[in-house]
């Protein structure tokens, strides 16, 4: 820790981190949380302007549907981002990618702004898709030039801080959407532009700090620029080791440009890697912790929770996830990868069957809604501490660079388009099998726990070019892969 400490300031890295932070997965958490404080409030504006339109009072289930689609066309612009990273991020680089970014997310924010005023639903759908895109990109290239931009030896740490600002994105979205802060009927417009404001200082500071060195010296091959881009960011050294792995992993991929997505998933050599995001992706966006993060209202609601207390009970689990978070970033390069990501999708699984009998139990006694609430916390921390953690440091360190773009793009197509039918699906899913819906999300957890047990490798102290031998070794077998051996092959 005080190693750590010491080396982000040496050089500009802490600064660095905080500012690609509030413009890139700071944006992402803020827009997943925000928009369930303001729900009765849009579910009104869109009755008033239908009525205002047409003069008849729309069909419940218009609303709802109308509902259900602003929810998830943030995810429609976040699956589109994600997918278009790979040519943005490759033709202006990771930091003019990211500035630019900015300036959607203010066009975003006026569109937001004025759809009140303008008595138009239509225009919360066009801002929650701008800032989807937004959201879906920025975090993507914020988890690139972390990665391409820190030593190995803290990778781990240094990545990290990815979820670190997804949850104190989510953690803001909570507070600002309280009642005394901006959770009001006049101020929801407000509300939802409120991450803009962050956008706007990486857009005007962003420019004084370097390209990602990684980036530099593997795909623009200019060494020089990438040692001073290192000392820029970590102090005055040489930096040998950390050049001389950087020459290798070029050297590996002998001159190979960026892969497209289609030739990454036509590459037998990732295919291992590929399964691993599959997994991994698909049961962290059905292990319910999208659910609890946009529907958390309705959630503490059916669990019996009284109205007035909801909103301080969504606060207190924002900050369970930061702080958890920030607890797993002193712990992921001394327990290592694997067992943080099996033992917190074990516990997960093991909470929602849990929660599951005390939603059905609730009407039996007083303490029992406090219990889910209990849980639903518990829920959150080993969350935090395990796959929200460890998945932003496995997904730069199990592809190499001329896999990372194209890999991101297709965690992003993972990630956006399960958000995007949880979304739309989660409303009348809860409506239809009330509690029950919790068992889905428990097998989820229980699938991802079983499989990076037997399967997946251990990341951690590896360079790049080790991990993805380790990979190409992965067969079927009946023990769990060690984590300090490459894995034996057999059939």
């Amino acid at each position: 820790m005080e190693t750590l400490l010491r080396r982000l300031t040496r050089g500009n890295a802490l600064v660095f981190i905080i500012i690609l932070g509030i413009g890139g997965s700071f944006q992402n958490g803020f827009h997943v949380t925000v928009i369930s404080s303001p729900s009765p409030y849009i579910w009104s504006f869109i009755n008033s302007s239908w009525i205002g339109r047409y003069e008849e009072t729309p069909p419940a289930q218009t609303v709802k549907l109308l509902w259900s689609a602003i929810v998830s066309m943030y995810a429609v612009g976040g699956l589109l981002g994600s997918m278009s990273v790979r040519c943005i991020a490759g033709r202006f680089g990771r930091k003019r990618a990211m500035i630019w970014n900015n300036v959607v997310s203010i066009v975003a924010a006026v569109i937001m702004f004025t759809s009140r005023g303008a008595n138009s639903f239509e225009m919360i759908l066009i801002a929650r898709f701008l800032f989807g895109f937004t959201a879906g990109l920025g975090a993507n290239i914020h988890a690139i030039y972390l990665g391409e931009s820190s030593p190995k030896k803290i990778r781990g740490m240094v990545t990290l801080t990815f979820a670190t600002f997804i949850s104190i994105g989510k953690l803001s979205g909570q507070f600002f959407g309280l009642r005394e802060i901006l959770g009001r009927e006049d101020s929801w417009n407000i509300l939802l532009c409120v991450s803009t404001c962050f956008s706007v200082v990486q857009l005007l500071t962003l420019p004084f700090f370097p390209e990602a060195p990684r980036y530099l010296l593997i795909e623009k091959g200019n060494t020089e620029a990438c040692k001073k881009a290192l000392q820029s960011l970590w102090g005055r050294g040489e930096y040998k080791l950390e050049m001389t792995e950087m020459v290798l992993e070029q050297a590996a991929i002998k001159g190979e440009t960026s892969k497209s997505l289609l030739e990454l998933l036509r590459d037998r050599s990732v295919r291992w890697q590929l399964i691993t995001m599959v997994v991994m992706y698909g049961c962290i966006q059905f292990s319910g912790i999208t659910a609890i993060s946009v529907f958390s209202f309705d959630i503490f609601k059916e669990a019996g929770i009284p109205l007035d207390k909801i909103r301080y009970l969504t606060l207190g689990v924002g900050v369970s996830e930061v702080l958890t978070s920030i607890t797993c970033g002193l712990l992921i390069e001394s327990v290592g990868r694997r067992a943080l990501l099996w033992g917190g999708f074990g516990a997960m699984s093991a909470i929602m069957i849990l929660i599951t009998i005390t939603l059905n139990l609730k009407d039996y006694s007083f303490w029992i809604p406090y219990s889910t609430v209990g849980l639903i916390f518990l829920f959150v921390i080993f969350y935090g501490g395990g796959p929200a953690g460890v998945l932003p440091s496995l997904t730069h360190e199990i592809f190499i660079q001329s896999c990372r773009p194209a890999a991101f793009v297709f965690t992003g197509i993972l990630r956006w388009l399960g958000f995007a039918v949880l979304g739309l699906v989660f409303p009348f899913l809860i409506e239809l099998l009330k509690s029950f819906s919790f068992v889905l999300f428990a097998c989820m957890c229980l699938l991802a726990s079983f499989y990076i047990f037997f399967y997946l490798p251990e990341t951690k102290g590896k360079t790049l070019l080790e991990i993805s031998e380790e990979f190409k070794n992965i067969t079927l077998c009946e023990n769990p892969p060690s984590d300090d051996k490459t894995l034996e092959t057999r059939l």
